[in-house]
């Protein structure tokens, strides 16, 4: 006696049973197209995984009803053209969501399907992270000008690995575009749009090949390997690396802000050397302010010198500045704002005599128990920022960073000491602001691997331009040992000519320790911390250090970008040295996969096989797809 187990299964996916016009017709001028089902379908996110070529700059409407998908071209049908709906994996029956598999409808407006195919891969040039869902086509028309001029021929999009199948497509020659596009259009029109090109040219074919498949007699034993011919279509390995241009149109983002009384801040979406015209309606802005502005002066701060302006809730001025015309020309802009401080200065003076009675109460309390105490509140001194820690490498560089511009730094007042056996010895120190941060400072000083250090600053070292000063600070500093450390020699082969920036990067790819090495050089990294890890290494071709993107209107690739493809272990006194053949590996199975952060999509429900272990664990057979199948998987 027992309780029935349900039956069978059922594990077969869809079966298409009809579709007009049929599968692979010719001669078609019918713009809806109806494909029929043996049983309830669902399809997932048509608008994402429904690919439609030759492009439709109206958008088609796809839907699924009942056993039925219903596809509706808006765009008028083009002549002598094959027609494909690639549906992806996307379509599965309604109640068990058995995928139906990679599938395409094909139709032609001529006499003939066109059945090529394109394929490869498309890569961030800036990372090599496989790029998902960025549209790739074909042009037929070889001159620069198609790509900005005329939609794409043909077209497909990525997936979670990059990889691309462009189908139905002619026979002929072709470049291959990557396109992100933002407006729809199937066409390069806006500097946001992250593109790739390539002046290689491709003509496809096809012929025949053999692969290899698998069969599992469970999920570690081999039933069987199979030699499976099937035609091969090439090109299959393109590669496009795609890149996104400068935003050299310049304007300005928002309107100023004053977050904090004492500074307001410009933001610009590109900088430039000319830097805008302040000119004040209700205050002097005659050295009102100390610039503070980034690396690339698309963000610029300006501090206010005098407290009276600090404590003015409103300044009222005129900004004249460069901003780029519909043109595309930089002409003067002038604008009339004002900016307020967020908190008012009522606030600010009422949170003040909050905090001064806090304090009188406290001196109070301190008085009446006979403690010290202070009659004058004491001015806030200068809040430091000393990134200094107490055991670093050789090769550190402790700063210092200031809570606002500052008016007077005294290096006399900063000391460093070493420790010679029992005795203190004074040791040159120096510090420097760092010519693109206005408010950071670098501890430049020959720290030796093994010794002992205390640096030391005098009260009043530093004194802002409110005329804020510090307060005394030390830290002891031990420099760790050499044997502590590993050394990494990185032997760069493959390419030639210019330089190149060799980067040992972490778990999360930041950049932990950079050095510059000539094409087929060493890269050697010292004082390396036991651990993992990974290498990247860029062409820097005009030697500024820094990787640098692509402009397609100039016909300028992006600087080459490579990765060690794995990881490099190190433990302490390690001396390792890796040959790197920057090449000799395609470009898309360069990365690790650890530190890939774009991974496959997952898989979609594989087709399931529940009745072969329901007919295993009763010991019968079963009918799969109309042919008997026994207990042991074998079909009679």
């Amino acid at each position: 006696m027992g309780q029935p187990d349900g039956g069978w299964f059922d594990d077969d996916p869809p079966r298409i049973i009809g579709s007009n016009p049929a599968d692979q017709a010719v001669g078609v001028n019918s713009k809806r197209i109806t494909i029929q089902f043996d049983e309830y379908i669902k399809l997932e996110d048509a608008t994402q995984n429904v690919i439609v070529s030759p492009p439709q700059l109206e958008m088609p409407e796809i839907k699924a009803t009942g056993k039925k998908i219903v596809v509706d071209l808006k765009d008028s049908l083009k002549a002598n053209t094959t027609y494909t709906i690639d549906f992806s994996d996307a379509i599965s029956d309604n109640n068990e969501n058995n995928p139906l598999g990679n599938y395409t409808f094909t139709f032609s407006t001529g006499e003939r399907i066109d059945t090529f195919e394109v394929a490869g891969t498309v890569l961030d040039a800036s990372n090599l992270e496989p790029i998902k869902g960025i549209q790739v086509g074909l042009y037929a028309d070889l001159a620069d000008s198609a790509f900005r001029t005329k939609p794409l021929l043909r077209v497909a999009r990525t997936d979670g690995r990059g990889r691309f199948v462009i189908k139905g497509v002619a026979p002929g020659e072709y470049r291959v575009y990557a396109l992100q596009d933002a407006d729809g259009n199937y066409m390069f029109n806006q500097k946001s749009e992250m593109v790739a090109f390539s002046h290689t040219t491709y003509k496809p074919s096809a012929g025949p090949d053999i692969r290899q498949d698998t069969i599992w007699r469970d999920s570690l034993r081999i039933d069987n390997i199979l030699r499976v011919p099937y035609t091969h279509f090439y090109p299959d390995d393109i590669i496009l690396l795609a890149f996104q241009e400068v935003q050299t149109d310049r304007y300005l983002l928002k309107q100023p802000e004053r977050k904090d009384a004492d500074r307001f801040t410009l933001y610009f979406s590109y900088g430039n050397p000319q830097l805008p015209e302040i000119r004040g309606f209700n205050f002097d802005e005659k050295d009102a302010f100390v610039l503070e502005a980034s690396e690339k002066k698309d963000t610029l701060t300006y501090w206010l010198r005098d407290t009276a302006l600090v404590n003015q809730d409103t300044l009222s001025m005129q900004l004249s500045y460069l901003m780029t015309d519909s043109t595309g020309v930089l002409v003067t802009q002038i604008d009339t704002v004002e900016v307020i401080a967020k908190t008012s200065y009522a606030k600010r003076q009422k949170d003040l005599k909050k905090q001064v009675e806090s304090w009188e109460k406290e001196q109070a309390k301190l008085k009446k128990q006979g403690e010290p105490y202070d009659s004058i509140m004491p001015r806030e001194p200068l809040k430091v920022q000393y990134n200094v820690p107490g055991t670093m490498a050789p090769d550190s560089r402790p700063t210092i960073n200031m809570p606002a511009p500052l008016a007077r730094c005294d290096t006399a007042s900063i000391h460093l000491y070493t420790k010679v056996d029992t005795l203190w010895y004074r040791v040159p120190v120096d510090v420097q602001r760092r010519d693109s941060l206005l408010r950071t400072y670098d501890v430049l000083a020959e720290w030796t691997a093994g010794s002992e250090y205390s640096l030391e600053v005098d009260s009043a070292a530093f004194e802002d331009i409110y005329g804020n000063v510090s307060k005394p600070f030390k830290q002891g500093i031990k420099i760790s040992t050499l044997d502590e450390f590993s050394t990494i020699v990185l032997q760069l082969a493959g390419v030639t000519d210019t330089t190149y920036v060799v980067e040992l990067l972490d778990q999360s790819e930041k950049t932990i320790k950079q050095v510059r090495t000539e094409a087929n050089g060493d890269a050697v990294f010292f004082y390396v911390k036991p651990g993992g890890y990974y290498a990247r290494a860029f062409r820097d071709r005009n030697g500024n250090g820094v990787w640098d993107t692509g402009n397609y209107d100039a016909n300028l690739q992006p600087e080459e970008v490579y990765y060690f493809p794995g990881r490099i272990d190190c433990k302490e006194k390690w001396d390792i040295t890796r040959p790197w053949n920057l090449t000799a590996t395609p470009l898309n199975m360069q990365k690790p996969g650890e530190i890939t952060k774009q991974k496959p999509d997952k898989e979609k429900q594989k087709l399931l096989n529940r009745n072969a272990e329901r007919a295993r664990r009763l010991g019968i057979s079963y009918y799969k797809n109309g042919v008997l199948q026994t207990a042991n998987n074998n079909s009679k």
